[in-house]
């Protein structure tokens, strides 16, 4: 046992900030690296980070599980794709004793699902039981073209033998007013079909992108309004520890989350912070707040001055984002979603 290690019932007093939220959710980005270039998401060229700027998977460790021991109940790994970092099975096997111990609720993964195929068994192994997977469209040539690239038959394969594996799999899609707007009442159909939730997602104006996000944009508010409009919307109070807010659709009989971080603002119950690989917590997605803990833990720091350093960033966590859609307008942030993880 480490000295982060947490015990449940003991350790140390939970995680609050200003407003008085409790903090359990932490989303951790192993890498921003990707094997695709989603088009709201990345530029077509990216930079990506030196290898020495990215925390070492034992590093990444030594954070987590500071979180666990301060009353975090949720890890989400994430990425750029986490798939791609070589070892990250080793890391999701390490943060499994958390489970075993009883300190955490869930370890989860948020993916592309491009080599889910290759790893869902060996997630399961490691205490996975659920996971999120990135998916907009079902029509091939219009995967490729807003994933620069992408084969969407290995995402449906990584679908597959995630459900062949026992792990329960939700779809994330990105609602895009000139993309899939149209196809979305199919692809919730489709998820729906193979027992999968399904989560519709506002584009978020993080990092410059080739595109202008304005053309882009659809109101999940006024899609929710279409879709009641030939399907039955019944609001549940499911909570999955996200921002997402649940219907269940009669006629399908699955559930649909709806995100909206510009339609409808989500923080007043925000309950999660994100690491960065780079080691920067980011207490808010939609404000450039950020903690160096890398150079905290690079100093020589112990277990008590991680946890004091995660105390002190966690209490100036904003009251909420800043999120606007505005036509030629800066991103909210500059960094891009792939460098912040998920």
């Amino acid at each position: 046992m480490t000295p982060y290690d947490a015990i449940p019932g003991q350790g140390p007093q939970a995680l609050t900030d200003g407003f008085g939220r409790a903090v359990t959710y932490l989303r951790v980005s192993v890498t921003d690296r990707c094997d695709l270039r989603c088009v709201y998401c990345m530029a077509e060229h990216m930079t990506f980070l030196p290898k020495a700027e990215v925390l070492t998977l034992e590093e990444l460790d030594r954070i987590a599980s500071a979180f666990v021991a301060l009353g975090t109940r949720k890890l989400r790994i994430t990425g750029g794709e986490p798939l791609v970092r070589k070892g990250v099975l080793g890391l999701i096997g390490s943060l499994g004793r958390h489970l075993s111990s009883g300190a955490l609720e869930e370890l989860t993964l948020t993916t592309n699902a491009t080599r889910l195929a290759e790893f869902a068994g060996q997630l399961a192994d490691a205490g996975v039981r659920r996971i999120n997977v990135s998916l907009d469209t079902l029509k091939p040539d219009l995967f490729r073209r807003l994933t620069r690239g992408g084969d969407l038959a290995k995402v449906v394969a990584g679908i597959e033998a995630a459900q062949a594996a026992g792990l329960r799999v939700k779809i994330n899609a990105v609602a895009l007013k000139d993309d899939n707007a149209a196809e979305l009442p199919e692809l919730i159909a489709w998820a729906h079909g193979r027992g999968c939730d399904m989560t519709l997602i506002e584009t978020m104006p993080m990092g410059e992108v080739e595109a202008d996000r304005t053309d882009q944009y659809l109101s999940l508010t006024a899609l929710r309004a279409e879709l009641e409009s030939f399907w039955t919307l019944r609001d549940i109070p499911l909570s999955t520890g996200g921002p997402a807010r649940y219907v269940e659709v009669a006629e399908t009989g699955g559930r649909l989350g709806f995100i909206t971080p510009l339609s409808h603002n989500f923080c007043e119950a925000c309950n999660r912070v994100r690491l960065t690989c780079t080691g920067t917590l980011h207490t808010c997605l939609g404000q450039d707040d950020a903690s160096d803990l890398r150079a905290v833990i690079r100093a020589g720091a112990s277990a008590e001055d991680l946890v004091e350093a995660i105390r002190l960033a966690v209490a100036g966590k904003p009251r909420g984002h800043d999120f606007r859609i505005a036509r030629a307008a800066a991103p909210a942030v500059a960094r891009h979603m792939s460098t912040t993880g998920g």
